[in-house]
């Protein structure tokens, strides 16, 4: 009876140290181990009481942070962490997010194609385990996050760089939130962005304090504080060297001025360039570029003046294109054609347009074809019937000459819009010549009644015998 115990026992404590041994594997750098797939759902269906740290930072005063969660669809794998131990969030200030982020970081984060480094930057605010502001918080400690990188927690309640300045804001038997001044940006993410701008270096986070230079005068708006002996100067040596403002205006820029103050062409590639950083329209840049020699003719009526804004299609418009709208010749340079305009457009002047006048017109260069603009939805929509298309991506590439906007499918001019058949010049003559003959004919029939009218004149008078046209 005690040997089948014994064994029992035995296999409990093997049990017991296999468990053990594997929960004490330490977490590697970078490894998204304990973070389960987004949209995953709580291990055996765990549900999530009223009194949750989640339902407490949903209602709390970080109130963006929870919307990024939300956005972020990370709550079925938080649901999955509380389930299984406490956690720890460090939530960043409603301005951090709101007036101290990087407008264009923020694009960069809310893009789909960028979910993953969203999830990675939020999931870096929270730690698998409780952290209280009574508990010591000791130095050179990396505490493992839930995206699978280590944090550095400090004295005087400091995380990474920034500090806690709101401890123990919402207390929970779940988890902890602590108030932090600024956003923690991991590097990958920093990495990613970088590679995004294609920049060698770029800061997630406006600096705070920095001198503002007015771009009239090169000059600074506020006078700056003394600086110390061997400090940089305040005034960047551009800035310091530049001149005021000139006395006279510089010349207007026009077509046919024949002096080129825009570098179209320049302006073009950095226009195909964001396209191609970008993503998505990748088939519109190829054929833009090698397809057709639109780019050239772009780059030079920027120069002489003229702008230009581009209805670029989507890259899953083009996928829909068939080989027989393609094979016909100058077909690509027709497509290009009709979706270029010859006037500066954003998102904002067309939606007022329609928004106005209900349907407007756009001249585009495939002449004489224009392209039929209205209100559909709470947006802008492109061309009519099963040919239309709606304006999905706004105000892509604006810097104030050329405007790209990026819509779902591609256009081609409606059946009304189609020119009439040429007649041939033979028949042209022939139709001048019948419309001439009735002209002479009436312009006859007309005389005849006035120089009878004159002759009867002429008979009362007694002198209708001496002109010889009314004999």
């Amino acid at each position: 009876m005690v040997a089948p115990l014994m064994g029992g026992a035995a296999t409990l404590l093997f049990f017991l140290v296999i468990v053990s041994s594997s929960a004490l594997q330490p977490v590697s750098e970078g490894s998204a181990a304990t973070l389960p797939a987004a949209g995953a759902s709580s291990p055996g269906g765990v549900q999530i009481n009223s009194n949750s740290v989640l339902v407490a930072l949903l209602d709390s005063h970080y109130t963006a942070l929870a919307e990024l969660v939300e956005k972020a669809l990370l709550l079925p794998s938080l649901e999955a962490a509380v389930a299984r131990h406490n956690i720890t969030i460090f939530a960043p200030r409603n301005e951090a997010l709101e007036r101290d982020l990087d407008p264009d970081f923020k694009n960069f984060l809310l893009e789909p194609r960028n979910l993953r480094s969203l999830q990675t930057l939020l999931l870096f605010h929270v730690l698998p385990l409780r952290i209280t502001a009574s508990d010591v918080w000791p130095s050179s400690i990396h505490h493992p996050t839930l995206a699978g990188y280590r944090i550095h927690l400090a004295d005087g309640h400091k995380v990474g760089l920034a500090a806690v300045v709101t401890p123990d804001a919402v207390v929970r038997p779940d988890g902890v939130i602590h108030g932090i001044e600024r956003l923690l940006v991991p590097r990958s993410v920093q990495e990613d962005f970088n590679r995004r701008r294609s920049l060698a270096a770029i800061s997630a986070v406006l600096p705070t304090g920095a001198p503002e230079v007015d771009p009239r005068t090169h000059r600074l708006k506020k006078p700056a504080p003394p600086v110390p002996p061997g400090a940089p100067p305040v005034l960047p040596i551009y800035d310091a060297l530049a001149p005021g403002p000139s006395l006279a205006p510089a010349p207007a820029p026009g077509p046919g001025s024949g002096k080129h103050w825009f570098d179209g062409e320049s302006q073009v590639k950095d226009f195909i360039q964001t396209l191609l950083l970008y993503g998505g329209y990748n088939e519109f840049a190829d054929i833009l570029v090698n397809l057709t020699s639109l780019a050239t003719e772009m780059g030079r009526l920027v120069s002489e003046g003229y702008v230009l804004t581009v209805l670029a299609p989507s890259d899953d418009a083009m996928s829909r294109l068939t080989a027989d709208q393609l094979s016909e010749p100058g077909a690509p340079e027709a497509i290009m054609y009709y979706h270029l305009i010859p006037e500066y457009q954003t998102e904002e002047s067309m939606y007022n347009a329609v928004r106005r006048f209900g349907k407007v017109r756009y001249d585009t260069l495939r002449l004489p074809h224009k392209v039929v603009a209205r209100e559909a939805d709470g947006s802008v929509k492109f061309g009519t019937g099963e040919g239309s298309a709606y304006l999905f991506d706004p105000d892509i590439y604006t810097d104030g000459r050329i405007c790209v906007q990026g819509i779902d499918a591609v256009l081609f001019p409606s059946d009304e819009d189609v020119p009439t058949v040429p007649v041939s010049p033979a028949a042209r003559k022939a139709e001048i010549a019948q419309v001439k003959s009735k002209a002479k004919l009436k312009a006859k029939l007309r005389r005849g009644k006035l120089l009878e009218i004159g002759c009867n004149l002429l008979d009362a008078l007694g002198q209708r015998s001496r002109f010889s046209t009314c004999q």
